[in-house]
């Protein structure tokens, strides 16, 4: 399988300007109440993601024609997944829609890829002799608000370094 390149708003992010650090994480409406006795009671209204994207390199990303007042589609290469010992997963975000999902068989001490299927976000696994687990995995993609990127130049090094970060709109 050859590599994906990010994409922000249709745009791809062009290995010439500096392979992208990705980070994410989750972000949420959620506490933890404490009741008379003490207890914790974890409570959840919603979660959705956010992160960044980081790179320098010999161009700058040649992201500054999006519109950012709109949410833009973020295609990310932050593989997702999921290990277990069942063959069938709901997946917990969009996979890309130009990367198939693939799996992997825990067998022995190699994972090796397994034939699956995705339907309406459930993979189906199919299983593999000998396996001990199963992994899920996916390229997510996300519908996000960002800002221009943060820039930076080196002269001395030519290299173009930019920052943008997200939150799932």
């Amino acid at each position: 399988m050859s590599f994906p390149m990010p994409m922000l708003g249709g745009v791809p992010i062009h290995p010439h300007a500096g392979l992208p650090d990705e980070s994410a994480q989750p972000i949420g409406g959620s506490t933890v109440l404490r009741l008379s006795d003490g207890a914790g009671v974890k409570m959840t209204h919603w979660r959705k993601e956010s992160g960044s994207i980081s790179g320098s390199g010999w161009m700058p990303p040649g992201l500054a024609g999006l519109d950012y007042n709109q949410p833009l589609e973020l295609r990310s290469t932050q593989t997702e997944s999921i290990v277990g010992t069942a063959t069938s997963y709901t997946l917990t975000s969009t996979p890309r829609p130009d990367v198939t999902p693939w799996a992997e068989a825990l067998v022995g001490k190699d994972w090796v890829l397994a034939a699956a299927s995705t339907v309406d976000g459930v993979m189906s696994i199919t299983p593999v002799a000998g396996a001990s687990l199963y992994r899920a995995c996916w390229l997510p993609v996300y519908s996000v608000f960002a800002e221009p990127a943060q820039r930076s130049l080196s002269v001395s090094n030519n290299a173009h370094g930019w920052s943008i970060t997200w939150e799932e709109a």
